[in-house]
């Protein structure tokens, strides 16, 4: 029997209705704060991602479906949604346009790492991304509106903020960071001691725990801030503040990817282990011009859908449409018809089996129908249809008329 690949999962059933609620819940709130769907390929160029993300990152080095194609192409399934969505940006020149542009995506992602609780080889993420927007009132924007899809999905959440500071300040700090580094090479991890010679930040990010113990002492960067950052950082806390959004400063989040300068946020919940990141995300005025775009201010966040299935909290269920079903294979071309003019308006579900009132009664009821509707050889003599409303029990025979 061929099984599906390790850390490629079917979504059916109750983690569909799930899955589709998230959907359609982040869908309507990203439309309220004025976004629009984009959509790009599942396959790009290898060096989108390698100049992008950063071969410094462990998604890079360590977990991209990468290969060539026929054409001799280096290529990769993609392994966020970010980089994908400037790409797009810059190839329909929407950069030289000018103006805001806000978008919304979802769909796979792929990443060959070692699949666990809600870490998958194929996942799916919902992502926002901004562009042309120079104010930290984008990134409060962009906070709560995290914020908002949580609260509507019942999620439970903590919201950790930092700020990576930019060109003025990152390269002063660089240089601390190194020094410590230097002064603890025997006590860091290979993976630190390769991050300290492409992108000494990263470091800060490291799930080591005797590196997570050894930061604790390093330098932080909030401590060595310019002053634009600071005061970047600052309004950005006060407009949290003003709309009731609770945060914690960490100074060690540093985010998984390279591109980020500035606002860096992680909303994390303690309910699928401890302190797991839920969704973040923040600036990138950079990004744009290493893609070979005109630079361009930019903003964003991304969500892991599968590290939040078991935490929403789904609305009551109710009965809806018809479920239309024959006792005599006579009735069933009748029943089609008559399905096919329901569908038009409302939700039918059909049978195309011809079988007894119980077991149409039970298929009705797994369909969560409000009105179970059956043609027997009675009601095909009869023109009629009967009906049992399956909210208040109540049964009762109409012509076929009436019911179309």
């Amino acid at each position: 029997m061929i099984k599906s690949l390790r850390g490629m999962n079917d979504i059916l059933s109750e983690d569909y209705q799930r899955f589709t609620y998230f959907i359609d819940t982040a869908t309507k709130i990203a439309q309220n704060y004025g976004y629009h769907f984009i959509e790009t390929p599942l396959l790009e160029e290898t060096a989108l991602f390698k100049r992008s993300v950063g071969e410094s990152s462990d998604i890079v080095g360590k977990e991209m479906y990468q290969f060539i194609d026929k054409g001799k192409n280096d290529v990769c399934l993609r392994p966020e949604g970010t980089a994908g969505v400037v790409r797009a940006f810059i190839q329909k020149k929407l950069d030289k346009a000018g103006g805001t542009h806000r978008f919304f995506y979802h769909g796979p992602m792929f990443r060959y790492e070692r699949p666990q609780k809600g870490r998958l080889r194929e996942f799916h993420q919902f992502g926002v991304e901004s562009f042309g927007v120079d104010s930290v009132y984008e990134d409060a924007t962009m906070i709560m509106m995290v914020a908002d899809i949580l609260q509507t999905l019942g999620i439970g959440y903590k919201l950790q903020l930092n700020s990576l500071g930019d060109n003025n300040c990152m390269p002063q700090y660089r240089e601390s960071l190194i020094s410590f580094l230097d002064l603890h090479e025997n006590n860091i991890c290979e993976d630190c001691k390769r991050r300290k010679n492409t992108n000494p930040i990263r470091v800060l990010d490291c799930k080591n725990e005797n590196c997570q113990n050894l930061y604790k002492d390093a330098p932080k960067l909030l401590n060595n801030l310019c002053e634009g950052c600071e005061d970047d950082f600052s309004a950005l806390k006060k407009i949290l503040q003003d709309n009731d959004i609770e945060y914690e400063i960490d100074t060690n989040l540093v985010r998984g990817l390279d591109y980020y300068s500035k606002t860096a946020f992680e909303f994390v919940s303690d309910n699928i282990g401890s302190q797991s990141a839920i969704a973040g995300g923040g600036r990138y005025d950079r990004l744009v011009e290493f893609l070979d775009g005109r630079p361009t201010p930019a903003v964003g966040f991304a969500m892991g859908i599968e590290r939040l299935m078991e935490l929403i909290v789904m609305p009551d269920t109710f009965r809806e449409g018809y479920y239309i079903g024959a006792m005599d294979v006579e009735a069933v071309d009748l029943v089609v018809r008559l399905a096919q003019s329901k569908r038009k308006t409302v939700k039918t579900t059909i049978d195309y089996k011809a079988k007894n009132l119980q077991k149409h009664l039970k298929a009705a009821d797994k369909a969560n129908a409000r009105f179970c509707c059956i043609i027997g050889s009675n009601e095909l003599k009869d023109n009629t249809i009967w009906m049992k409303n399956l909210e208040d029990k109540t049964e009762k025979t109409i012509n076929i008329g009436d019911f179309k």
